[in-house]
């Protein structure tokens, strides 16, 4: 076996793998949305849950699927045709993995951090204030 054929297949690897983390990703995440709606019999945190948990193995699925066709490209054939076929496929499989990480996430990322920060802040700034109200109900708040 050549180098070129044993890089072939490990590509195919990776899709083998990417494909089994799709097929076994659907059934996980149908069953720990059961879960979830089991123990608490709330449907849209059983929803949540299975938008979280599908959401992420198809990120995943695809970041393997974008490691596979990179191995194939650089190494097994690496004409450039191919290598504007991967680059093509990259920027889809990028904007597909942006926009999935948005929807599971609910923010950009750009804007998660500000969110976070924010309530983070606010909830330090809550702690101190009412750690600081002294015993007559007046209050000393002080700022962060």
């Amino acid at each position: 076996m050549t180098f070129t054929e044993g890089m072939d297949h490990i590509a195919k690897a990776f899709e083998l793998v990417s494909a089994a983390v799709l097929v076994l990703g659907m059934p996980l995440s149908l069953a720990l949305s059961g879960r979830v709606w089991w123990r608490t019999r709330d449907g849209r945190a059983a929803y949540q849950a299975l938008r979280e948990t599908f959401g992420g193995a198809l990120l995943l699925g695809i970041e393997i699927l974008v490691a596979g066709d990179l191995v194939r490209t650089v190494v097994v054939d690496p004409t450039l045709q191919n290598v504007a076929i991967l680059g093509l496929i990259v920027l889809i499989r990028t904007f597909l993995s942006f926009s999935l990480e948005i929807e599971i996430e609910g923010v950009p990322p750009w804007r998660r951090a500000l969110q976070v920060g924010g309530a983070t802040q606010l909830s330090r700034a809550v702690s101190r204030a009412a750690a600081a109200t002294d015993d007559d109900g007046s209050r000393d708040v002080r700022m962060p």
